[in-house]
């Protein structure tokens, strides 16, 4: 049931269910004992994964754990983070994934942001936060889930839950449901808050118009702590009554074997691991049998990759553009335009892309300007769409980027005459050199088309005559040596004189965020 205000927004289209809290059941009742999760620790039935979650519930209500209270967790791909994330919701309760590649003082920060009350943990992390308590006055417990230790504090906490009913909560969709935070590549993280009718949505529409791939068993290789992850994973797949498989490794050896021995039809990933997939020698074909669809974001996508992919499946690889305050992607590729620069595919049914000027005005086809994200106005989806709630516990940054109902998504973009979006970077990235636009994503790909380079991070520096310089950092293929010399005169070849880097410095490894992102701050310091 949800609080009268919900009343005012229009209800997902279709029978599906209208909040996380009700997910599985559906399923539950028409076909219980159809499997729903695989992971290294478990096979769980869709009967069996609503007792689950039931338990968990129970044991995160004795732990003081309501309606609004935070709970976070810092777990691998497995079944215990997805039941942990499902119990929260029929708690009304606050999610907060927490990425483990993240330093101790950036996990700190987000749970001393949010506030939480309880922390889940991988055993190996227990003693990182406990020995900083003191700064987390919030937290009031950090449980170790270890599906291995039958001893464990949280072991004998379900066990004396076990056979629990459903939480009798009434359950606002609309209501802060899960906090996803940023990246951090400018910044501090900020806190996106999304109901978990925003959640929901994506697996809606999935449903209802098929634009993404609905195979029976969806795995889920990039980490569950990313909220975009648990919506394209598990929700997605538990919305169509689909199997979700928590995938714990992401090497190449390791996602062929998960992909083989449980029938994987398509996961989404990044095109690193699409690329080491396809061309590692020990992978036979027979082993990616069963992998028709996999869908690639969080990144260009390189000639190379693309090239692989055609060859491979058959046809073009799906490109999808999001964000964590969408939640998850906004647009998708339909496969009618070939893979290029910048292409990012058409906006999804729930949503309408405008491209604004510096003054708020809309810019026509062809101009780039600021891509910004609304509900749709039309079609069976007008009006359902609801962007993030804001940031928490920070109305400044809210107000600048949500307004008269749109989102300011601070990249910048146009739209072609066919309807598809093209991003050309950053609008806080801009280099102006000058008094002329540079945009860092057409000099990276510019870079990147040289056969030795695997990746080029573009930046601009404060100049005294020209406003700011144009510098690369660029990673090379391993074992290939080159002179930025060379690098540059290929460039030349491609740009204008003046989006030439000035500077180029090699590194033997880019710095990245979960989501394969280079963070580009860490890189500043090598221009000094």
């Amino acid at each position: 049931m949800s609080d009268p205000e919900s009343a005012l927004h229009p209800a997902i289209p279709g029978d599906g269910p209208q909040s996380v809290a009700e997910i599985l059941d559906p399923i539950v009742a028409e076909d219980p004992e159809r499997l729903a999760l695989v992971g290294r620790h478990g096979r769980l039935s869709y009967a069996d994964l609503d007792r689950a979650v039931n338990d968990t519930a129970a044991v995160l209500a004795s732990l003081g754990v309501g309606p609004g209270e935070r709970i976070a967790a810092c777990l691998p791909n497995d079944t215990a983070i997805v039941i942990a994330f499902l119990a929260s919701q029929r708690l009304g309760a606050i999610w907060v994934g927490v990425n483990r590649p993240l330093a101790p003082p950036e996990k700190l920060h987000i749970l001393r942001d949010c506030g939480a009350r309880v922390h889940l943990v991988a055993g190996d992390l227990f003693d990182e936060i406990e020995t900083n308590r003191a700064d987390l006055p919030a937290l009031k417990h950090v449980l170790v889930v270890d599906p291995d230790d039958a001893g464990s504090r949280w072991a004998g906490l379900l066990a004396e839950c076990a056979g629990a009913p459903r939480p009798e909560v009434e359950i606002d969709p609309f209501a802060p449901a899960a906090i996803a935070y940023t990246s951090g590549t400018t910044g501090l993280p900020k806190g996106a808050v999304h109901s978990q009718h925003n959640l929901l949505m994506p697996g809606a529409v999935s449903r209802l118009t098929g634009n993404r791939p609905r195979p029976p068993r969806h795995g889920v290789v990039l980490p569950l702590t990313i909220l975009n992850l648990v919506v394209l994973g598990p929700l997605c797949a538990f919305y169509d009554g689909r199997c979700c498989v928590a995938m714990d490794r992401i090497d190449a050896l390791g996602v062929a074997e998960w992909v083989r021995n449980e029938r994987i039809g398509s996961f989404d990933g990044v095109p690193t691991i699409i690329h080491d997939l396809l061309t590692h020698p020990d992978i036979a074909e027979q082993d990616l049998e069963s992998l028709t669809e996999p869908i690639m974001g969080g990144a260009d996508s390189p000639p190379e990759v693309v090239r692989l992919f055609r060859e491979r499946f058959g046809g073009e690889v799906i490109i999808g553009y999001g964000m964590t305050e969408a939640p998850t992607a906004v647009t998708w590729s339909d496969g009618e335009v070939p893979p290029g620069p910048g292409l990012c595919g058409k906006p999804v049914p729930q949503v309408e892309i405008e491209i604004l000027d510096e003054d708020g005005k809309l810019l026509p086809d062809g101009e780039v300007g600021e891509i910004c994200v609304r509900p749709a106005r039309g079609g069976a989806f007008a009006g359902v769409y609801t962007p993030m709630l804001g940031y928490w516990n920070n109305p400044e940054a809210t107000a600048k980027v949500l307004e008269q109902g749109r989102y300011h998504t601070g990249d910048l973009g146009f739209i072609a005459t066919d309807g598809n979006l093209y991003i050309r970077g950053r609008r806080n990235e801009l280099i102006l050199r000058g008094g002329a636009n540079i945009y860092p994503g057409e000099v990276e790909r510019a870079l990147q088309s040289h056969a030795s380079v695997e990746a080029a991070a573009v930046l601009g520096i404060a100049d005294e005559r020209l406003g700011e310089r144009v510098v690369a950092a660029v990673q090379l293929e391993p074992g290939v040596q080159l002179e930025e010399e060379e690098l540059r005169s290929h460039a030349r070849r491609q740009l204008a004189r003046y989006k030439v880097p000035d500077a180029i410095r090699f590194v033997d490894e880019m710095p990245r965020n979960a989501m394969n992102k280079i963070i580009k701050a860490r890189l500043r310091d090598r221009f000094d």
